[in-house]
């Protein structure tokens, strides 16, 4: 059965957690599909209520409410019972709750979409699951047994699902004026994009950088189907420009992943990007850069990885580096399970070894190639910015609109180093902007950078960053080399200590990469 998301979210229930492995690996797989923990804002009874799983497919559509632990009934309370023995009351039975979800789910299919939903499902029910114990339904005529499945049925799990089926099937017989109970493959794919929108709500990359930005990140239904493709091969190549979301996806797949290997490696070249990978804490998943991957397996007590997942995959791309990757990986690099992310056109040269015959080498293998060509990071003013200053292709943007890029030319009269402090005082002035909003990048070291003038300023404070500092609070301004700051990104850029765009073909990288580090406002100071 295929399941939407693919990995468990948001749940910490050991009872769903075993649902949800059996809906996966259930034998009803063609044309049906699971959700798991479905918002549902039109609950009868509930300002915000939730539907554990939603299964819908050419047997119909319902609604399974998972409750954990033991399940009791005394004079009509219902009550759960952990491994400790904690009680917990039950505002309603649970096949209340699973019914009362049902109702909801009509409910806004019919008025949010316009869209009947007995037309599109003449099959609809619920059920209840208690898989850590069996609740007989004893002298009771409020529920029958074939909507619930105790632990006893839960060891057999398709047997009971189809029962499950056959049994609201039977009802949807009985009720007036139903008599075609067929559902069209198009019913179930049409209601899939109700229920999976053309967006999913995901943490952002920069939220872990610095938390006090609130803000939600959307992977396009063009990402999450990149994801799909990706999750499901075993060697995929994946190319996109800056701001595609690479990394984004990356740690996508490494959590999808992680619910099948059980030894994963997450590899990239730069000591900032691993630091800042580690922040996620996905399980099963040792990261490590190229240098430290042997070292990581060490730790992990493993010869070889089930898989690897290598970001800014144009910095290892040679084959020294495939060599040490190879041997890390079982079946190597020809027949282990791998996925390269990478920008080999723009971003090569600046950190690391790029071979474009280990590239050539690489496509021969055969992997899925897959491209990335929207851009979910930058303003269509920065991308326009890059896009006509440097002549580069990045795809379209998703992002929309922000303020103009702001550019200034250094002079003897106001040297770059008064230009930022002025630009830095001015943004911070009033509390408009706070210091770990903004980030100043050069391709020189601090020492030798304008920024360097800044390191005592009262006002516009400018301090070195490090892999361990990125995560700031305060009121400094962070400096970062370029080459450090690949991968990651920041609301406010400051780009100083490069040539105007004319005179920097050799500093095209540096620029390309530099530019397209800020999200919403950025500044290009040139000498």
């Amino acid at each position: 059965m295929k399941m939407i998301p693919n990995y468990l979210k948001h749940s910490k229930s050991r009872a769903e957690i075993k649902v949800f492995d059996k809906l996966r690996n259930t034998s009803n797989k063609d044309g049906w599909f699971a959700f798991h923990s479905l918002n549902l804002s039109q609950h009868a009874k509930k300002r915000f209520g939730e539907a554990d799983f939603v299964i819908c497919g050419p047997g119909g559509c319902f609604i399974l409410e998972v409750k954990g632990g033991r399940v009791s009934c005394e004079e009509g309370e219902w009550k759960t019972i952990d491994a400790h023995d904690n009680e917990s009351i039950l505002k309603e039975a649970p096949y209340e709750q699973a019914e009362g979800a049902l109702h909801a789910l009509r409910k806004k299919i019919n008025n949010d979409f316009n869209i009947n939903f007995e037309h599109c499902f003449p099959v609809y029910g619920y059920g209840v699951i208690t898989p850590d114990c069996t609740v007989k339904p004893i002298g009771s005529v409020e529920w029958d047994k074939q909507i619930w499945a105790g632990a006893e049925e839960f060891r057999n799990f398709d047997k009971w699902f189809n029962q499950f089926i056959k049994y609201w099937k039977k009802i949807a017989l009985d009720r007036a004026g139903i008599k075609d109970t067929s559902i069209s493959a198009e019913s179930v794919k049409e209601f899939v994009k109700i229920l999976r929108p053309d967006f999913e709500s995901a943490t952002p990359l920069f939220d872990i950088v610095d938390g006090a930005e609130e803000v939600i990140a959307s992977m396009t239904d063009e990402q999450l189907h990149f994801v799909d493709i990706i999750e499901q091969n075993k060697r995929v190549l994946c190319g996109g420009g800056a701001g595609t979301g690479k990394t984004f996806l990356a740690v996508e797949l490494a959590r999808r992943w992680s619910t099948i290997d059980r030894n994963i490696a997450f590899c990239c070249h730069s000591p900032w990007l691993k630091r800042f990978i580690e922040g996620f804490s996905i399980p099963n998943v040792s990261v490590a850069t190229i240098d430290g991957l042997g070292v990581a397996a060490k730790r992990k007590g493993v010869e070889c990885f089930d898989s690897i997942i290598i970001d800014e995959g144009q910095d290892v791309i040679n084959f020294d580096s495939l060599g040490e990757i190879g041997a890390l990986l079982n079946g190597g690099i020809e027949n282990g399970k791998w996925c390269i992310f990478n920008d080999v056109n723009n971003q090569t040269g600046v950190l690391g070894k790029y071979d474009p015959e280990a590239f050539a080498y690489l496509r021969e293998i055969a992997p899925v190639d897959v491209p990335l060509r929207r851009n979910c990071r930058n303003t269509s003013q920065i991308l326009k910015k890059i896009q006509s200053s440097l002549n580069v292709d990045m795809g379209n943007t998703s992002r929309g609109s922000g303020p103009e890029v702001l550019e200034f030319d250094a002079s003897p009269d106001e040297p770059a180093s008064a230009v930022l402090r002025r630009e830095i005082r001015n943004l911070l002035r009033d509390g408009q902007f706070t210091a770990p909003q903004i980030v100043v990048l050069s391709p020189k070291r601090f020492s030798e950078s304008a920024a360097f003038e800044l390191r005592s300023d009262s006002k516009a404070r400018v301090i070195e960053l490090d892999s361990y500092s990125l995560n700031r609070s305060g009121s400094s301004i962070g400096f970062a080399c370029i080459s450090d700051f690949k991968g990651l990104e920041s609301e406010i850029v400051f780009l100083i200590d490069l040539p105007r765009y004319e005179d920097a073909l050799e500093n095209k990288s540096m620029y390309y990469i530099g530019m397209s580090r800020a999200r919403v406002l950025l500044y290009v100071i040139a000498h």
